[in-house]
């Protein structure tokens, strides 16, 4: 089994099971940010995708929280709609998000958005423009033009609380990798190594082979044409639609952007220099790109940066997929197996800092490992639960533990996109201005990988200057 996928499920078991932490104080009277349509203490949330690959965890560790009430739900899948809507009977239902909007936007405050990844921005966009706090999952765009359109969404709605699913910052050692990196202890960063496990090269649970088979019908029961969103209208075909849409170059962004939240994540809070990359260059030797994402990549990610905390004025971010690895002796690790196949490597100049997404910190010099948690002057980290975190400040709760705010999401999300879209013209070297969302030196990589036509009905909407 690909160890990423056993862990992940792994982790969305316990999440399902073991949802409330850091519960509220009873009595506590909540403040009312602006922009909020609460009548009462409670947040009424619209769960939409309800099971999925980890709606489901999403919604019933919301919902454990004692002031958050599941009070709507939407999919297009019948069978998750089911049941769900045993766990949750009094909670209205609907099929297309919009009417959710349209016919019971006075019915809940906030949104839980866990669908395939190329209907992330037109849900969110519209969920901001109404007025709702927004959960939503990893990673929050498909489109590198969808960055800034969400981006401004964002920006517009100042006052309304967001949320990706990057919940691994809950563990201490994630968030002591954060705190030696803004320490500056080991010394100004000179690179980023990031790996990303075993890939969807032999398909799986999350991932298909690569094989385009001949149409097929929907699952019964399952509203395809609703399903397809802002995309262009095409056939349905075999391991698409449920759960190996990652793969399929329209709907999902392959096993980097999976995971590059999680990978990441540390380096954006580490450090605010990390705005966008100037430069990308893919290399694969992967299948036909037609219609699948590679499934053998190794990136470099050029982001300009300056001041003491960093060795150069570029940084590079280097990222392989499926089963590829950098050197060890490359980033100064000493001799031996690595731990698991997905991790986090940040070389500086006085050390290394190596963390995987289970926990494990460690801190290399000279060939010679230490317990990065044995780092000195470490707080106690105080334990909490992402998704009640925010929950919290939706309701007008001011709490430390929200980490990872949409504008800390797109930061993550943009090199994973880079990485797999530059993959379309292996070993080229393209030039990325987000301002102006054009590849500088390539015409036709800015026609073909940034932004996509979008269906009528299922436009993002725009909000600010996009």
């Amino acid at each position: 089994m690909n160890p990423s996928t056993s862990s992940r499920r792994e982790f969305i078991q316990y999440l399902s099971a073991a949802g409330a932490a850091t519960l509220a104080a009873p009595g506590l009277a909540w403040a009312r940010p602006p922009g909020s349509r609460r009548h009462d203490t409670k947040l009424r949330v619209l769960s939409i995708g309800v099971v999925g690959t980890i709606g489901e965890a999403d919604r019933h560790t919301v919902a454990s929280h004692p002031l958050a009430e599941i009070v709507g739900l939407c999919d297009v899948d019948s069978e998750a709609m089911a049941k769900a809507s045993k766990e949750h009977p009094s909670a209205f239902t609907c099929v297309d998000y919009r009417e959710a909007f349209d016919k019971h936007g006075d019915k809940f405050d906030a949104v839980i958005v866990s669908t395939p990844d190329h209907s992330h921005c037109p849900i969110m966009t519209l969920a901001l423009s109404r007025g709702k706090h927004v959960y939503g999952q990893k990673p929050l765009v498909q489109q590198l033009e969808e960055l800034t359109i969400l981006g401004d969404a964002v920006a517009a709605r100042p006052n309304l609380i967001t949320q990706v699913g990057a919940q691994r910052i809950q563990s201490e050692t994630r968030r002591a990798a954060v705190d030696i990196l803004k320490s500056g202890g080991l010394g100004p960063v000179i690179e980023v190594h990031v790996a990303f496990g075993n890939g969807a090269l032999a398909g799986g649970f999350y991932f298909t082979d690569g094989k385009r088979e001949d149409p097929c019908e929907p699952p019964t029961g399952f509203n395809y044409d609703l399903w397809l969103n802002g995309a262009q209208n095409e056939p349905c075909r075999p391991n698409m639609v449920r759960r190996q849409w990652r793969s399929w170059f329209k709907y999902g962004g392959g096993q980097i952007t999976d995971w590059v939240v999680h990978l990441t994540d540390v380096l954006f809070y580490a450090f605010p220099e990390l705005q966008s990359p100037t430069q990308v260059c893919s290399r694969t030797p992967s299948r036909d790109l037609s219609h699948f994402h590679a499934d053998r990549v190794i990136s470099t990610i050029t982001y300009p940066v300056s001041g003491s905390k960093f060795a150069n004025s570029t940084c590079n971010f280097y990222f392989y997929d499926t089963e590829l690895k950098p050197d060890r002796a490359q980033v100064g690790i000493g001799p031996g197996e690595w731990p698991d196949g997905i991790f986090t490597i940040v070389v500086c100049k006085g050390g290394t800092l190596f963390l995987n997404p289970e926990g494990r910190l460690e801190i290399w010099r000279d060939g010679q490992k230490t317990d990065g948690m044995q780092w000195p002057g470490l707080p106690k980290y105080e334990s909490f639960n992402h998704w009640h975190a925010w929950v919290d400040k939706a309701l007008g709760k001011e709490t430390p533990h929200l980490w990872a705010p949409f504008s800390a999401g797109l930061r993550c999300t943009e090199p994973g996109l880079l990485a797999v879209k530059a993959a379309k013209y292996p070993g080229q070297v393209l030039n990325w201005d987000r301002k102006t969302l054009t590849f500088t030196n390539h015409a036709e990589a800015t026609k073909a990988i940034v932004r996509r036509e979008y269906r009528k009905g299922f436009e993002p909407v725009r909000l600010g200057s996009s």
